[in-house]
């Protein structure tokens, strides 16, 4: 494996593949999330079977953290060798004439993104491990709905995570059509992947925002 991320195409393709794993899971995150505001009752049996299910606790959850980590961790690696590489070959580079704002700023995106998911794993996942594994409480198919609206009473919570998706949205303007790239679509497909990643980088961050704003408006 480290043989294979040694080339530098196999590093973006590796990242590639981590972003599309955490675009799909955006998307199904956000669909639960959106239930809350419809049904407590359809949020509350989603977040139980989520919750409790073998499969996904023990099963999908690790590959969750893992591709997080994995993300991160090879964005860093990739950014610290461009910035090397732009140095020593391109002494005249001027990265706002080639590049875009999104594309030259992504690692501190990424970093502001990666500070709002360790206080999003405070919030919620550290509260939900203690709540099943450290005190061992009953299952209680009923209480994700008002934890969930409990969160997000505090103004400064909810100004935090509105700031979040906005540095999220910016942060997948280019990182979507750059994952497809990296995958081989700059082609024919590459003006439907350039519209279809415009598209996602807004509304997934703003159905995260709006959900965000409808329990604290109406807790």
């Amino acid at each position: 494996m480290s043989g294979f991320l040694s080339s530098s195409i196999a590093r973006k393709f590796a990242m590639a593949l981590s972003a599309l794993f955490l675009i799909i899971f955006l998307i199904i995150h956000l669909t639960v999330n959106l239930t809350s505001v419809f049904s407590e009752d359809v949020f509350n049996q989603l977040s139980h079977f989520m919750g409790t299910n073998p499969l996904i606790q023990f099963g999908l959850q690790p590959v969750l953290i893992i591709g997080v980590i994995f993300h991160f961790v090879m964005g860093f690696v990739l950014e610290i060798r461009n910035k090397g590489a732009r140095d020593v070959k391109y002494v005249n580079f001027k990265g706002a004439a080639n590049s875009t704002w999104m594309s030259r700023n992504m690692v501190y995106s990424g970093l502001a993104i990666l500070a709002f998911l360790v206080i999003h794993f405070i919030d919620f996942w550290l509260p939900e491990m203690n709540y099943k594994y450290i005190e061992g409480l009953p299952a209680d198919s009923t209480r994700y709905y008002e934890e969930l609206q409990h969160k997000f009473v505090p103004i400064w919570r909810v100004a935090a995570y509105s700031v979040a998706f906005v540095l999220l949205a910016l942060h997948l303007l280019h990182g979507f059509q750059s994952a497809f790239q990296s995958m081989g679509f700059n082609n024919k497909y590459s003006g439907f992947v350039k519209a279809l990643g415009k598209w996602y980088s807004i509304i997934i961050p703003a159905g995260f925002i709006f959900v965000t704003l409808y329990h604290h408006f109406n807790h």
